[in-house]
This record gives C-alpha cells, structure tokens and sequence, in this order.
C-alpha cells in the first residue's frame, strides 16, 4: 500500500491557525490527533503521512475548504541496491549522450 505525506497549508496569523485546527477537527480528528503542525515555528502547515490505496483516497482526508491549500506527495523509501541500478544507469545515460555529440 503506498504512503502519502499530506501538507495542509493556512494563513500565517493566530486566527487562521485555530480555524485550521477547528474544521480539521470537525472533518474527523485523526488529522489532529495524527498530523505534525510548524505554526509555533512559522511554518503554518499541518503535515500527516498515511498509507492508503490512493492518492485520491489520501486528497479526501483533508476537508473539502482546505484541498485548494494542499499537496499530497507518495512516499518511497529506495533500497541500497535500488540507488546503484539508478546510479549505473544514470552513468549509462551520461556516456550515451557524451558519445552522441
């Protein structure tokens, strides 16, 4: 099943952070309970990974007024071997186009 980090950004005053967290809230509070928020910090995001079967099935956890405002991104995690076939191949595609010109 793959994973989704799900970042709900709001406006940057007191206010708009305590309307965020209330209609998060509202929409179901495992968003609250399970998100990451930055406002303390500047950052007025609320971030929340989750595994679920779709990038829509991750969009429809975040409320219908804060979708405009937010961006869902699959996570993967690469094995060592992974990287070196990428590596190899990116080496691969290096020299190609060197030969090409």
């Amino acid at each position: 099943m793959p994973t989704y980090l799900i970042e709900v950004r709001h406006e940057s005053t007191p206010d708009a952070c305590v309307r965020a967290l209330n209609a998060l809230d509202r929409h179901g509070s495992h968003f609250v309970t399970h998100a990451d928020f930055g406002c303390a910090d500047g950052a007025h995001c609320g971030w929340l990974t989750v595994d679920v079967d779709s990038r829509d099935a991750a969009e429809r956890i975040v409320p219908p007024e804060f979708r405009a405002m937010t961006r869902v991104v699959e996570l993967r995690k690469f094995t060592r071997e992974e990287i070196h076939v990428l590596m190899k191949q990116q080496q691969e595609v290096g020299v190609t186009a060197r030969n090409a010109t």
